[in-house]
């Protein structure tokens, strides 16, 4: 299966979504915020098939955070989807402009995550 970084400020989100995942299949590398992610990428090294942040986070947010992956030639065509409890209309708009791929309001139905995947990740 894919390999998916999370990111979210949250270590009981970051255990939750990392539990789920591998019960999907999925192997994940977790970052506790925005800047930790940038290190993890730069490192080099398998670049993930996939990223899932958080959008509220101290430091950058999760639309600075995809902005700044998207500038990243291994990922610039990576999905990204924003997990938040946040849906404000103008905070999908701003991460939908920095690049996400889709949006997932907190606390993720796991049915709706798991179709998710399979559609954006259609051969893992």
């Amino acid at each position: 299966m894919a390999h998916i970084l999370i990111v979210d400020d949250s270590p009981t989100v970051l255990m939750s979504m990392d539990n789920l995942l591998q019960r999907f299949g999925h192997t994940t590398t977790q970052a506790a915020s925005a800047e930790e992610a940038v290190d993890i990428v730069s490192q080099g090294g398998d670049a993930p098939k996939m990223v899932i942040t958080d959008f509220h986070m101290g430091g950058a947010n999760g639309a600075e955070l995809i902005q700044s992956l998207r500038k990243q030639p291994p990922l610039r065509f990576t999905p990204m989807l924003v997990l938040t409890t946040d849906s404000q209309k103008e905070r999908r708009e701003e991460a939908k402009a920095a690049g996400a791929t889709g949006w997932l309001t907190k606390p993720v139905d796991h049915e709706q995550l798991e179709a998710v995947l399979n559609k954006l990740l259609p051969n893992s």
